[in-house]
């Protein structure tokens, strides 16, 4: 699958097609996504930003196979996952898909380097010849390869999950507030590791985050608004994306203005 970019055609990574998520029923019903369409490209970190409750992490976990779409389409890889029957949709998310928690999700028993092989010993496969060491190496976290988690600091710890994440060679990397645990330092080291993965091995990262510095890190921030992608931004700072959400925080107060107005009327 490619998608248009500019005058210029790229590989697609992941699609979200008209895809909505729809909690609850009635008067108690929420629309979490409504109506998302958006093309993930290859090769690209992306940033994906909104206020509270505008169905940023409800998309990054139905595009990961780990919420399912009331509707629409969700794809990863060219292959669409409502197709999929479970074990399939299993392989898949383990085959092809990394996802980075914000609490980390290391098991506290294991040892760093058995962290990092995780997925790959749940299904019976062994990494690519060089490629862990090239992701240990990476992550700057050989000598504590031994260590278990208590025994590594919060930004070691985010490191090593993104190790795991990537170490499979998935198509695309998932992560869900991946700094929001972390002091602004550790959050640099685990930034820099996730940029370094797009510039060095092609990887394709799509990160939600509410932090315009970590967002500055990105090739592309996609904004969501009320379950409804509503801006885009490409090559960020931090300067840009501030300006931006404090234009959509501006639309968002003028439309509640008139919102409350009609009710006002009636």
């Amino acid at each position: 699958m490619t998608g248009e970019l500019g005058s210029e055609t790229r590989p697609v990574a992941a699609s979200a097609v008209d895809l909505t998520k729809v909690y609850g029923s009635g008067e108690s019903e929420v629309r979490a996504l409504d109506g998302v369409t958006l093309d993930l490209y290859a090769g690209e970190f992306t940033a994906v930003m909104g206020p509270s409750g505008s169905g940023k992490s409800t998309l990054m976990h139905c595009l990961a196979a780990l919420d399912t779409p009331t509707s629409g389409e969700a794809v990863v890889a060219g292959t669409s996952l409502h197709r999929l029957r479970d074990r399939a949709l299993t392989d898949l998310r383990r085959e092809r898909i990394g996802f980075v928690f914000q609490a980390f999700n290391l098991v506290p028993t294991l040892t760093a380097q058995e962290n990092i092989l995780l997925s790959l010993s749940l299904s019976g496969r062994k990494p690519e010849p060089g490629w862990f060491d090239q992701v240990v190496d990476t992550i700057g976290l050989r000598s504590r390869l031994s260590h278990r988690p208590s025994e590594l600091s919060g930004g070691q710890q985010q490191r090593v999950a993104c190790a795991r994440a990537l170490v499979s060679r998935p198509s695309i990397v998932f992560a869900d507030e991946p700094t929001g645990n972390l002091d602004s330092t550790s959050g640099a080291e685990v930034l820099s590791f996730l940029r370094r993965s797009v510039d060095d091995f092609g990887q394709t990262v799509v990160m939600v985050t509410h932090d315009p510095v970590a967002a500055s890190y990105c090739d592309r921030v996609v904004f969501l608004a009320d379950g409804r992608v509503v801006d885009e931004l490409r090559q960020p700072d931090r300067e840009t994306i501030l300006a931006r959400m404090a234009h959509l925080q501006d639309v968002a107060l003028a439309r509640a203005a008139r919102l409350e107005d009609r009710v006002g009327d009636h």
